[in-house]
């Protein structure tokens, strides 16, 4: 009886734990420790890293060499892209990327699931990092840019926006293979499910 009930708790604390994460909403539960702009950069982050993390996990293991067309990247790929983003572009505004890691050939470096959903964690650990650590009086400080100027806070805004196309890309594959994002499901569970009005005679 007692091993029932220990896995029977540990389910339902699983569930919670499910539950909880589904729930992401830097909006309403803050940034801690940090603020401003920064903080409005950081929570779109964290929301991103929400959505890849659940819709990566609803993408059957086998779909993860998946590509609509031979020339555009698969779903391992779109995500290990915006896994590489982030390491790589947060060098721009003070933090590098970790030892040993090497852009370059980087998206094609797995298609195994496990593999690419770790790294994806990581890589919004890494991001998340880097927009708590850096100051805010470096906000303004400028750089060249694609053969332009661009300043620090203009960088985060590129790296969210960036992130959000392939988050849109990511989202089509999913609908294309049948499968729906986690959070609209979320959204189609609470609805309350529609009376039939009756028939007007």
């Amino acid at each position: 009886m007692k091993p029932m009930f220990t896995a029977l708790s540990l389910l339902v604390l699983t569930v919670s734990v499910i539950r909880t994460e589904a729930q992401v909403n830097p909006y309403k539960d803050g940034t801690p420790g940090v603020t401003g702009y920064r903080s409005e950069v950081l929570a779109e982050v964290m929301i991103q890293e929400d959505k890849f993390t659940r819709l990566a996990e609803a993408i059957p293991a086998e779909k993860y060499g998946w590509r609509p067309s031979p020339e555009v990247r698969s779903f391992a790929e779109v995500f290990l892209h915006v896994a590489a983003a982030n390491y790589n572009l947060y060098k721009l505004v003070g933090t590098p990327p970790p030892s040993g890691f090497e852009v370059k050939g980087f998206e094609k470096s797995t298609s195994d699931k496990a593999k690419v959903i770790a790294t994806l964690k990581d890589s919004f650990a890494h991001a998340k990092k880097s927009i708590t650590a850096m100051p805010d009086a470096d906000l303004g400080k400028g750089m060249d840019w694609f053969g332009g100027k661009n300043t620090e806070r203009g960088i985060l805004l590129f790296i969210v926006r960036h992130a959000a196309e392939h988050l849109g890309q990511s989202i089509a594959y999913a609908r294309f293979i049948g499968v729906v994002p986690p959070w609209t499901e979320d959204m189609q569970k609470k609805q309350p499910e529609k009376k039939e009005s009756p028939a007007k005679e």
